[in-house]
C-alpha cells in the first residue's frame, strides 16, 4: 500500500498513540480524517501539540464513538480505518465500568458496522495486552487465554470479539493489533513511565507509585506506529490478531530506579494505597511473544528501552508544565 493520497480515518486521534499515528500518516502523504471526542472547548487533545503545518493537513471531526450516526459519517470515504478510540484508564474503569464498556464495546460495534456499510478496504482494530491478564505462561503469544481482570480489560475483550465476528460473519477486512505497554513523548501521567519521570523532574520530595513488583513489556511509540502501518499494508494480516511488543519484561520498580539513575536523582520511591489495584485485578506479569509480528509483518522494535526512555525524559523535561505533578492522574 502507498500512503500518498490514501484516505484514512483515525479514531482516538487525540490520544497518545493516535496522535503519533496521525502525524506519521500526514508525513507519508495520506489524507487523514481524525475522529476526536467532542467537547465545548474545541480541544483536539494531543493533536494540539502537532506543528501547525501538519495540523492544518488534518480534517478533524468531533463526535462520540457511542453515536453510530457520527461514526458512520466519519467512516464514509476513507479506504483505511485505524480504530484506536477507547477509554483506556484501568483505575477509571473501576469508577465508571458502564461508561468504559459502552464506549469500548459499542464503539467497536459502530466502527465495524460503518466499515461494513461503507465497504472499507482495511480496518485496523486496536486491542491491548491487558486482555491476557496475568501471564499463565511467558512469553505470551496470541493463543494465550483471555482474562477480564478489570472492567477495562473485559471491555477490550468484548471489542476484540466484535471485530473478529465482523470479519468472520461479514468478511470485513479486519486486523486486530494487540499492543503491549507503550511509552514515549506526549503520554499522560495516567501511565506509569510519565508518572515516574514527572515526579523525578519536579520539585517534589519523593516518587509516589502503586505496586512496584508487576512486570510489563514496553515498546517505544514510534515502533508501535510502524507496527500499525505494517499491519495495514500486509495482505497476510487480514483476519489475524497480532501482538506488538518488545519481547522483554521489566518491573515497575526497576523502571523507577532506571529513570532516577538517568536524571541523577536520589528521591525515595514510596507506595500509596490508592494507586494499588485490587489484588485479583492486578496483572502481575506481561511479556510479549512477537514472533507472529516478525513473521507476518516483518516488524520488530528498533528503539531500545533505555534509548526510548531517554527520548521520553527529554520531551517531558521540555514540557513539564503540561503535567499536574501534584495530582494522581486516574
Amino acid at each position: 500500500m502507498r500512503w500518498q493520497g490514501t484516505s484514512v480515518l483515525v479514531t482516538g486521534a487525540g490520544g497518545f498513540i493516535g496522535s503519533h499515528l496521525t502525524e506519521r500518516l500526514v508525513e507519508l502523504g495520506a489524507r487523514v480524517r481524525a475522529f476526536v471526542r467532542y467537547n465545548s472547548r474545541n480541544d483536539w487533545g494531543l493533536l494540539e501539540l502537532l506543528p501547525k503545518p501538519k495540523l492544518s493537513e488534518i480534517e478533524v471531526v468531533a463526535g462520540d464513538l457511542r453515536d453510530f450516526d457520527a461514526v458512520r459519517r466519519a467512516s464514509h470515504g476513507p479506504a483505511v480505518i485505524f480504530h484506536l478510540g477507547s477509554l483506556i484508564a484501568i483505575p477509571y474503569s473501576y469508577l465508571h465500568p458502564r461508561e468504559t464498556i459502552e464506549t469500548n464495546v459499542t464503539g467497536a460495534l459502530n466502527v465495524m458496522s460503518a466499515a461494513r456499510e461503507s465497504g472499507t478496504e482495511r480496518v485496523i482494530h486496536t486491542s491491548t495486552s491487558e486482555v491476557y491478564g496475568t501471564a499463565q505462561y511467558v512469553p505470551i503469544d496470541e493463543k494465550h487465554p483471555l482474562q477480564g481482570q478489570s472492567p477495562y480489560s473485559a471491555s477490550k475483550i468484548g471489542a476484540d470479539m466484535v471485530a473478529e465476528s465482523f470479519h468472520r460473519s461479514f468478511n470485513v477486512p479486519v486486523t486486530i493489533v494487540r499492543p503491549f505497554n507503550t511509552f514515549g513523548p506526549r503520554q499522560s501521567a495516567r501511565a506509569v513511565i510519565p508518572t515516574v519521570i514527572t515526579q523525578a523532574l519536579a520539585p517534589v520530595p519523593q516518587i509516589v507509585l502503586g505496586s512496584l513488583h508487576p512486570t510489563r513489556d514496553y515498546t517505544y511509540v514510534d515502533d508501535l506506529v510502524d507496527g500499525f502501518l505494517k499491519a495495514a499494508e500486509s495482505p497476510h494480516s487480514i483476519g489475524e490478531t497480532i501482538n506488538i511488543g518488545s519481547n522483554f519484561e521489566i518491573s515497575i520498580g526497576d523502571i523507577a530506579a532506571k529513570v532516577l539513575s538517568i536524571v541523577g536523582s536520589s528521591k525515595q520511591i514510596v507506595q500509596e494505597e490508592k494507586r494499588v489495584r485490587p489484588a485479583k485485578s492486578e496483572v502481575e506479569r506481561l511479556w510479549c511473544d512477537n514472533t507472529k509480528a516478525k513473521r507476518l509483518l516483518g516488524w520488530e522494535p528498533t528503539t531500545g528501552f533505555e534509548e526510548g526512555l531517554r527520548k521520553t525524559i527529554q520531551w517531558i523535561s521540555a514540557n513539564l508544565a503540561l503535567y499536574k505533578v501534584d495530582r494522581y492522574n486516574v
